[in-house]
């Protein structure tokens, strides 16, 4: 038997010619010869231990790799979900955030009542909170290739996770934020829209209404043709200011107001002096009248009523 245990050891190493003979040591215990970088501690918590003592060095990746030996060993031991948790870690201290967020979840979705789940939906958020207020300035921005989505979904794992949770509607809030600046004006409002919905009493919701009239005021851009955009706006911040007029947003949503009016003003002013070249001075005087009542503490105000000293009023 012995014999034959050493030719079946030889012929190993000879068909796998990269495993040097010096990692495997025999055992006469189990009568074969063992690999003792393959093995694992004789129970979890020794597991757990040994692989921390590398991570506690710095060495995440050997810490990893016992990690790994630890759960594939005791996979229904309350040490696994330790050693899936630490690996995340391990991750997120290589600067590797989507990777990490991926091994954070993954203790979630495995291990559904371990205690690390709240904890978890945290780290999660702070993840995708780094990388969307410094995206392509640090580290993390920089190792997220193709990457902006993966912000958007890390923040969605976050409110699937913990629906009602303390980040849930901020996450929801900031994926709106997410598509405003990046110019998609509708996305954003729907997001901001679902915050409102969803979390009627989270602070998030107020900021929620102010963030739609601020998307729509970037869709009005143009006075000439987003007059009827321009107009939803100012509705929708002048119903912002009477609906929370403390709010610490209200003297922005009152800035924005004034300049919207401005864009009002220059959208008929742009009209009368339309009709003006047309030398149709009926219409012209119609409108330039319109923005001199109307809009007088604005410039356009000043400029029609200065025209109309000119063309007349009747």
């Amino acid at each position: 038997m012995f014999r034959r245990n050493i030719v079946f050891s030889v012929l190993f190493l000879f068909a796998f010619p990269s495993l040097s003979p010096a990692d495997w040591i025999w055992t006469p215990e189990t009568g074969k010869f063992i690999n003792p970088k393959w093995e694992v501690k004789p129970t979890p918590a020794d597991q757990l231990e040994y692989a921390q003592s590398f991570k506690d060095q710095g060495n995440c990746k050997k810490a990893m790799a016992e990690y790994k030996k630890l759960i594939k060993a005791y996979p229904r031991s309350k040490e696994a979900p330790e050693a899936e948790f630490f690996t995340a870690q391990c991750l997120e201290n290589m600067v590797k955030p989507y990777e990490a967020y991926q091994a954070y979840q993954l203790v979630v979705d495995k291990y559904p009542f371990s205690e690390r789940a709240a904890q978890i939906v945290g780290i999660e958020y702070n993840i995708a909170n780094h990388l969307l207020e410094n995206k392509g300035r640090s580290k993390w921005a920089q190792v997220v290739v193709g990457s902006d989505e993966r912000v958007i979904e890390i923040l969605r794992t976050v409110i699937k996770d913990a629906p009602y949770g303390k980040y849930a509607a901020i996450s929801q809030y900031k994926i709106g934020l997410y598509f405003k600046e990046k110019g998609m004006y509708q996305e954003a409002r729907d997001e901001f829209e679902k915050t409102m919905n969803d979390y009627p009493n989270s602070e998030w919701s107020q900021a929620a209404k102010f963030q739609i009239a601020m998307a729509d005021t970037s869709r009005a851009s143009d006075a000439q043709h987003e007059q009827k955009v321009t107009g939803i706006a100012m509705d929708e911040f002048n119903d912002f200011v009477k609906s929370h007029p403390d709010s610490e947003l209200t003297p922005e949503a009152k800035s924005q107001m004034a300049l919207l009016k401005t864009k009002e003003a220059e959208n008929d002013f742009i009209i009368a002096k339309f009709y003006e070249n047309q030398k149709n001075l009926t219409a012209a005087r119609i409108y330039y009248k319109n923005v001199a009542s109307n809009y007088a503490d604005t410039v356009w105000g000043v400029k029609a009523q200065a025209i109309l000293k000119v063309i007349g009023e009747q």
